[in-house]
């Protein structure tokens, strides 16, 4: 059998398999899979990665954008000899299977990153290339490459319409990450019908003009895929490979239809179309031991290259190279000199002292900002620009920033931050939640936190976000209140390896709060102040903090007794024990809770809520806190 024969064979047993795969459970897309079984054979022989460790560090990366085609990846990796048995594959998209609808990262074997939400996926690519090209200016010598990978994406037509897409590669060519690869699976058909309802743009002529190279092929000829990835892993800019192809290829009726995107082909069909291709129509599940020894191949291949590998770290020619991969791999917090805070600031301020104190300590600490790092106060100070320096300047690309970031995050030692004023939080949302589900050590830095941004206005002011993302489950929020608390809040943030943490900071100056009279501020709430028999709990978190204590002056002026709770992590605080949480916030008071942003969350531990039930308006912020009821009397006045 020739070569391009068998490759046949094994491009055909795994668009029948992803068929079976969609049919057996009723649900998901074979279109996708099937049209791209070709390309995913020609990658196979190109591919350095080792299944038997997914997490050698010097593999390529793989990322499939469009994770809606888990049918060829869970197929891939069964065929590799990934940790996948052709029951996870019988099992798919069943509940507790390794086989969900779409790719999740830590639920199935070699799954790089979580997929799903169109576009993603590119920007993802992009923060892997980028993560290498970083990884590589530490540890990297002329003689001596310790990092020298390849990083493909395969995506879709969806995937090129999103704005992230356009973002993250404006990135990638302006950096000329030469390490990246984009195969663009170009079947031109979306759920809808043709792409040619939606979009006439020259895809050629956006990434040309965006510095990548750009290479075309027939996504099924064996000879032409390989010439081009060939071409794309020498190119000095990363590279689009234009794949043309046919949606369900080999489906027999279904070919070409845009019915065969999101729904099963049909027993029938697909029946049919195994009998054309010369295999058992009736059999189902089906890898002849010729194909499997073909891909098991990579088992053995990618051993071998992780050993080739492991043994070239023990002759690299300068310590030094030891060291900073060391360094790298192997951060110690320990080496961290806190600052220490002794004025009113605000937590933008204090936030960025912190970020440079931990970047001096930790070469593994980098990230960037959203065009805004003067007022976000993120630069990490003589520490460069990316890729040898530890400054990513990510333009006004919120959404591929955070994307990129979540990458980053997950290239292996790498601790990123990305930054951006929190109403903008808005345009990152996406990447936020995969970062949460996924469980990704992502550290968010939204400053210019509620009305108290003043003059710019409503647009500039975040109302709701607050309550957004604390409703976000594994994302952990702390809105500090003083340069302590924001402390405090790295340590955690530092220590959560498995969740994204969000540091909501002030742009205007907050008074050093007292030290904790009950509760410890790790747990997420405490008590800054306390009377003996009080009978009213006043609870906020950062620039309202300041607010509730002096509104106990004016109480305690009355006779009436007040304790103040200072919740700079409402996430944390929630999950405390029922004791915990009853010992800072006494259910015997009359609980209020005051903040200037939506606050509805605080009605699971407050009786009342003082909060924004507008959007806010243009003026000095001084005079909105008072219009909108955040002062003493405006309070007392509704208590």
């Amino acid at each position: 059998m020739s070569s391009n024969e068998m490759r046949q064979k094994m491009a055909n047993s795994i668009r029948f398999l992803a068929a079976d795969m969609v049919q057996a459970a009723n649900s998901g897309h074979p279109g996708a899979p099937m049209g791209l079984s070709d390309i995913a054979v020609v990658l196979s022989e190109h591919l350095r990665h080792n299944p038997k460790n997914p997490k050698w560090l010097n593999r390529d990366r793989l990322v499939f954008s469009g994770g809606h085609a888990t049918g060829l990846i869970y197929s891939l990796y069964y065929l590799w000899g990934y940790d996948l048995k052709l029951d996870d594959l019988k099992n798919f998209r069943q509940l507790d299977s390794k086989t969900p609808g779409h790719p999740e990262y830590g639920h199935t074997d070699g799954i790089e990153i979580t997929t799903g939400p169109l576009g993603q996926g590119v920007a993802n690519a992009v923060g892997f290339a980028m993560a290498s090209k970083f990884f590589g200016s530490q540890v990297n010598s002329e003689t001596a490459k310790v990092i020298d990978h390849k990083v493909y994406c395969l995506c879709g037509d969806g995937d090129l319409e999103e704005g992230v897409s356009y973002e993250a590669c404006s990135i990638a060519g302006h950096n000329k990450l030469d390490n990246l690869i984009l195969i663009y699976d170009s079947n031109r058909i979306t759920i809808e019908g043709s792409t040619d309802l939606s979009i006439s743009e020259s895809i050629r002529g956006r990434f040309e003009s965006q510095g990548w190279m750009v290479l075309e092929c027939d996504g099924h000829n064996f000879d032409a895929i390989d010439t081009a990835i060939t071409t794309a892993k020498v190119s000095s800019k990363p590279t689009l490979i234009i794949a043309n192809t046919t949606i369900a290829k080999g489906g027999g009726k279904m070919e070409g239809s845009h019915h065969s995107h999101g729904a099963p082909l049909g027993v029938d069909v697909i029946a049919e179309a195994k009998k054309a291709a010369g295999f058992d129509e009736n059999e189902k599940f089906f890898v002849s031991d010729d194909v499997l020894v073909r891909f098991r191949c990579a088992v053995e291949k990618g051993d071998l290259l992780e050993r080739e590998w492991l043994h070239s770290l023990k002759t690299l020619p300068l310590v030094e190279q030891n060291e900073a991969l060391n360094a790298l791999q192997n951060p110690d917090f320990s080496k961290i000199v806190w600052p220490t805070f002794e004025k009113a600031d605000a937590t933008r301020n204090t936030n960025g002292k912190i970020l440079n104190a931990i970047a001096k300590a930790l070469p593994c600490f980098l990230g960037g900002s959203a065009d805004l790092s003067p007022s976000n106060k993120t630069e990490l100070v003589d520490m460069g620009v990316f890729p040898k320096g530890r400054n990513i300047y990510f333009g006004i690309r919120e959404h591929a920033m955070a994307s990129i970031t979540n990458a980053i995050a997950l290239y292996g030692s790498l601790m990123p931050f990305s930054a951006t004023f929190f109403v903008f939080s808005d345009y990152l949302k996406p990447a936020a939640r995969i970062a949460a589900l996924s469980g990704i050590q992502h550290f968010f830095i939204w400053t210019h936190d509620s009305i108290g941004v003043g003059e710019d206005g409503p647009t500039h002011q975040p109302i709701e976000h607050l309550s957004q993302f604390r409703a976000l489950p594994n994302f952990y929020v702390w809105r500090p209140a003083d340069g302590a608390e924001n402390i405090v809040a790295w340590q955690v943030a530092l220590k959560m390896k498995n969740s994204p943490s969000a540091f909501v900071c002030s742009r205007q100056n907050l008074s050093i709060l007292p030290k904790s009279v009950f509760g410890e501020i790790a747990k997420g709430g405490y008590l800054v102040a306390k009377d003996e028999n009080a009978t009213i709990t006043l609870m906020a978190s950062g620039s309202e903090v300041e607010l509730c204590l002096k509104t106990k002056e004016a109480l305690n002026a009355k006779g009436i007794k007040v304790s103040v709770a200072s919740v700079p992590c409402y996430d944390l605080f929630i999950e405390q024990n029922k004791a915990y949480i009853d010992s800072v916030i006494a259910p015997t008071t009359k609980k209020v809770a005051i903040e200037a942003a939506r606050g509805l969350e605080w009605y699971r531990l407050a009786d009342e809520v003082i909060a924004m039930d507008s959007f806010g308006a243009s003026a000095p912020a001084d005079k909105l806190f008072v219009k909108f009821g955040f002062s003493v009397e405006g309070v007392l006045a509704k208590l």
